[in-house]
């Protein structure tokens, strides 16, 4: 019995070792086989010298070259409403009238003591000059006089208060009242903001004040106009800067006769400084971050890599860390680390890695651009 269990113990061991060689010739086999590289299909640019304008960049906000929320100087009641909510108007158009029932009974209570007066006043005058009157009285009427046209004059300007008028021309807003509410002074009837030319706010850093000056050109962009560049230019810099973020707050004025820039939009501004700038430049997606640093992968021929290459392209990727630079639209300035005419994957570069096959295809690729303009989704 024992040798039939000996037997069959060893009758296996031979059929795995048996099993063993052949798998371990199979493995020899296919390490011995040639199997094909892998290629990955990229895009590819090739780093050039540009020249830059120079420019400092910031954000910043429209607001009108005039703007005011009209509204009454004194409280009454909305008798006539004389506008339509969006029209535009013109310096002195009448807007809004009040209630002045009890203002106009005053007026002709007081033009009426000022006629009573002036009669006075002549009188006494003729009486002096034959001296049948006192100086004194005469210097009273007079005084009587002046007090009574100070008087008519003090509810005219109460009735002028309550007849609103439009002080420039401009653009009104919404109506904010209606007839026969009470208007308390200082609320607010329409909104009339002149944007025939209009002022862009923003601020910079202290560093950049040396560069500023004004008519220095300026170029504003906004989301609501992806494909326009508005131009303007530097109207005026602050004298002084702000204690906490240690910026200079500066204007550019910007004609805008399309009216297409309103108060309150938010937009992205440039000024541009008069020299240019030589730079190495590739496109930004190009650069592969990382928090170790920046890198392109640079496009060689195998040997220029030095490494045996199997595929048919000939073509390897090699990781090159950078320094980059400034952004001006599509590309990026390269200050360390690259070369001009060095050949970088543009497209494709996260599935790379450091000496892998690739191929260049560049037929369906966008062509960047230092002015792009996306269109309106």
């Amino acid at each position: 019995m024992k040798k039939l269990i000996f037997g069959g113990i060893g009758a296996v061991i031979l059929v795995l070792i048996l099993l063993a060689g052949i798998k371990v010739m199979q493995i020899r086999k296919m390490m011995a086989m040639k199997w094909p590289a892998e290629v990955e299909t990229i895009s590819s640019a090739v780093a050039e010298n540009q020249k830059w304008q120079s420019t400092l960049s910031a954000v910043g906000s429209v607001s009108a070259e005039q703007g005011v929320m009209v509204a009454p100087e004194i409280a009454g009641t909305v008798s006539e409403i004389k506008f339509e909510s969006g029209v535009s108007v013109h310096k002195g158009d009448l807007l809004l009238k009040m209630d002045t029932s009890s203002e106009d009974a005053q007026l002709r209570a007081a033009e009426a003591q000022t006629e009573w007066a002036k009669v006075s006043e002549e009188r006494l005058q003729k009486l002096r000059a034959d001296n049948t009157v006192s100086q004194s009285e005469l210097d009273q009427a007079e005084a009587a006089l002046k007090q009574a046209q100070a008087n008519a004059d003090t509810i005219r300007a109460t009735i002028d208060k309550k007849t609103i008028r439009a002080p420039f021309d401009g653009r009104l807003g919404i109506r904010l009242v209606n007839v026969g509410e009470q208007l308390a002074a200082g609320k607010g009837i329409v909104s009339l903001q002149s944007v025939e030319s209009v002022f862009v706010d923003f601020s910079l850093p202290q560093q950049d004040l040396s560069q500023l000056k004004t008519g220095l050109k300026v170029r504003a962009t906004s989301d609501s106009y992806p494909s326009n560049n508005f131009e303007g230019e530097l109207a005026a810099i602050n004298p002084d800067l702000d204690m906490a973020t240690r910026s200079v707050r500066v204007r550019a004025k910007f004609e805008n006769a399309e009216q297409l820039l309103r108060p309150g939009m938010f937009v992205r501004a440039e000024v541009l400084l008069p020299e240019e700038k030589p730079v190495l430049a590739v496109p930004a997606t190009a650069i592969l971050r990382a928090p170790f640093g920046d890198s392109v992968f640079v496009i060689l021929t195998a040997a220029q890599a030095g490494i045996t290459n199997t595929a048919s392209t000939n073509l390897v990727a090699q990781q090159k860390f950078v320094r980059t630079g400034i952004a001006k639209g599509d590309f990026i300035s390269v200050e360390s680390g690259l070369n001009a005419g060095d050949k970088v994957a543009s497209s494709g570069i996260f599935k790379l890695r450091n000496g892998v096959n690739v191929q260049i295809n560049n037929e369906d690729s966008p062509k960047p651009s230092l002015t792009p303009h996306p269109p309106n989704s």
